[in-house]
């Protein structure tokens, strides 16, 4: 999952867009997860720009305009940059433009939004967005403004499972409740987080269980609790095994991570970019009153782990 090659092309702010990133079929929006409804959107704006002889464009802000005016309600992210990067790639998008959303750019009016950004800076020739989209200072312009300015528009219609919209708020309560096949459906695919191995305090080494230690770079992270995981990214079939998302509250944790145990796996794999699919909740994360209680759990947990791929059947 982790080794693809990537072809997309990210273009990190404004300033370095050039003549080969301009004139080109867009759409804009945070893509945060790369659900099912992005992907139909990315869809087409892939088809339409193969179509007219055109490069597709994703035009998406970091931080994400909500994280940035409501600092004080951080929404977990379903995907950091790297991951979302990743997903559009694979959408086969040509470029990912990743505009910086500060103080100037959130007092960008409507009509400024269309004619600095659209028009003038990126030229675009046709434009792709949700039937709810709206942009610039207090969200005041619309699909209509779009098309009065001269632009060719054209809208996607929700995706729906279930008879409800499927959407990055959606998928965050599938996953916040605990079911993984729900939020599959929404996405696509198993939910995954991708990052690098990193050198933790060896505690699960001593345990009996050592663990794969890979920072979250999230503030909120939308999974806390053990899981039953697959490391994609080390061998050519994926590793199986169980995982910590949390804060580690019995070793007085403070900082959120992600401690992958694999099965019968012994080799050294610092620095190493993988990704982990989630497969299946086994519980919350909780506090023990010693480390020897902290480790039967494990075992437990590890057990019941084992015997979730055994019910699978070999994949």
């Amino acid at each position: 999952m982790a080794n693809n090659i990537v072809t997309t092309q990210l273009i990190r702010g404004l300033s370095h867009v050039n003549a080969l990133f301009k004139g080109g079929v867009a759409t804009i929006g945070n893509f945060d997860g790369v659900h099912r409804g992005h992907q139909v959107l990315l869809s087409h704006v892939v088809k339409t720009a193969k179509s007219l002889g055109l490069p597709s464009l994703v035009i998406t802000f970091e931080p994400q305009p909500l994280e940035y005016l409501i600092p004080h309600k951080s929404v977990p992210r379903l995907t950091r940059l790297r991951e979302k990067f990743y997903l559009l790639s694979k959408a086969g998008i040509d470029n990912v433009l990743i505009i910086r959303f500060d103080e100037d750019f959130a007092c960008l009016t409507a009509d400024e939004f269309i004619q600095s950004l659209l028009m003038d800076k990126l030229k675009i020739k046709h434009l792709i967005v949700g039937d709810d989209f709206r942009f610039g200072q207090g969200r005041q312009g619309d699909i209509a403004l779009l098309k009065k300015a001269g632009l060719t528009v054209e809208t996607q219609a929700d995706v729906m499972i279930d008879s409800e919209r499927v959407s990055s708020t959606r998928v965050r309560q599938a996953l916040l409740s605990g079911d993984h096949a729900l939020a599959h459906r929404l996405l696509g695919r198993p939910y995954f987080m991708m990052g690098r191995v990193v050198h933790g305090n060896k505690l699960g080494r001593v345990l009996g269980y050592p663990t794969a230690n890979i920072y979250l770079h999230r503030k909120v992270s939308p999974i806390m609790g053990i899981y039953v995981v697959k490391m994609h990214g080390l061998t050519k079939k994926p590793l199986p095994g169980v995982a910590n998302i949390g804060i580690r509250p019995t070793i007085g944790g403070t900082r959120s991570l992600l401690e992958v145990h694999l099965f019968n796996f012994n080799q050294s794999i610092y620095g190493k970019y993988v990704s982990v699919e989630f497969c299946h909740k086994l519980r919350d994360e909780e506090r023990y009153e010693s480390l020897d209680a902290l480790k039967a759990q494990i075992a437990i947990d590890a057990e019941q782990a084992r015997e979730y791929f055994i019910k699978q059947g070999p994949k």
